[in-house]
């Protein structure tokens, strides 16, 4: 269990997928570049072997904005996309409607 305080802790905002490409020499991690409206970032995915990198691109997802950066195959990921899990794949969470870029979610 989490406090209250803890969720509210966390920032997560929806951004738009602008780019989408796997990593070089991995068969799990993809590339995206997430616009938020005021800034844009990268964000590295091991979802590759479920989605090809097209399927992200023009969609609004959700992301953890305030995780410490983290280094992984020597790409700088600046965020955690949110998906549900069903039984081991991912599962894309999308807004029922288009929103402003950057929308916290509460």
């Amino acid at each position: 269990m989490v406090s209250l305080e803890d969720f509210q802790n966390l920032d997560i905002r929806i951004g738009t997928v602008l780019t989408a490409e796997r990593v070089e020499d991995t068969d799990k991690l993809l590339k995206l570049g997430i616009d938020f409206g005021t800034e844009q970032r990268q964000v590295i995915t091991g979802m590759a072997e479920f989605f090809e990198p097209e399927h992200f691109v023009g969609k609004q997802i959700p992301v953890i904005f305030n995780l410490e950066p983290r280094t992984i195959k020597g790409l700088e990921s600046q965020g955690m996309i949110l998906a549900a899990d069903n039984e081991g794949t991912p599962i894309l969470i999308y807004p029922e409607k288009e929103v402003p870029l950057g929308s916290i979610l509460k």
